[in-house]
């Protein structure tokens, strides 16, 4: 059996809404659980799947996950660290990229993975090596000297991929991975994570696209509402029917019972 190497443990997430958030939302609650006691296991060499619609918590848990934002309570580790006691522990053993992610306008895909590079620690020579390998693979040489602020949308996605991902590590974190691309900077980011996971890389997405489940994933957890509604492999979690069906089973089993 592989070894955990993230552990989710009753991770909550509460945001206080502003009067604003209240009206634009049509509610009178004054606190909105994002992620409700989300329990959870990924293990080496898996790719495991978040699916979920928008506004799940999707996003909330990951960027837990990733310490960007500090849980109300619960905990979660990665590789053994803390995300709550042990940030700097978790972000040296992690990838992460999100399509929010924004790199800085002014500077060029070269500067931006040299800058980072030495910011992990990542030693001149195996930066250089690393660089070569990824600007390449993902076509950026010709753009490498050109501003982030005159690439194209695909291209920053991949520069920001690339740049994520300058330390090589063992934990990789993508928050809707394919979101916004074009059909072939879709594909191309499809196909970098089917060579991370033969690489035995530890990957978690999260996503709404049933096809990229299926295509990817090992096992997945369904989330609706902030709750882990289930999670296994994608055999036991489909039974025999698509997964888009039992998607929408449970997605309707919620709204009833939330009733």
């Amino acid at each position: 059996m592989p070894r955990e190497l993230i552990t989710v443990n009753d991770l909550t997430k509460e945001f206080v809404l502003s009067t604003k958030q209240r009206k634009l939302n049509n509610t009178s609650e004054k606190v909105k659980i994002a992620a409700n006691k989300l329990n959870f296991s990924v293990y080496e060499g898996e790719v495991f799947g978040l699916l979920g619609p928008n506004g799940a918590g999707k996003t909330t848990t990951l960027r837990m996950l990733s310490t960007l934002i500090k849980p109300t309570s619960g905990e979660a580790f990665v590789d053994g660290a803390s995300i709550v006691r042990e940030p700097d522990r978790v972000r040296s053993r992690i990838g992460f990229l999100t399509s929010e992610l924004k790199l800085e306008q002014f500077f060029t895909p070269d500067y931006l993975f040299d800058f980072f590079a030495d910011l992990h620690g990542v030693p001149a020579d195996v930066a250089k090596a690393r660089k070569a390998e990824m600007f390449s693979r993902f076509g950026i040489n010709e753009f490498a000297g050109v501003k982030v602020a005159n690439l194209s949308t695909g291209m920053k996605q991949k520069a920001s991929l690339v740049i994520s991902l300058v330390h090589d590590p063992d934990v990789v974190i993508f928050d809707e991975p394919t979101n916004g691309l074009d059909i072939i900077t879709a594909k191309t980011v499809t196909d970098f994570l089917l060579d991370l996971k033969a690489e035995k890389k530890t990957v978690m997405i999260s996503t709404h696209i049933f096809s990229l489940v299926e295509k990817l994933c090992d096992r997945v957890g369904i989330i609706i509402d902030g709750k882990m509604a289930v999670c296994d492999s994608l055999d036991a979690v489909c039974g025999g029917i698509s997964l888009e069906d039992r998607f929408f089973e449970l997605y309707n089993d919620a709204k009833e019972a939330a009733k």
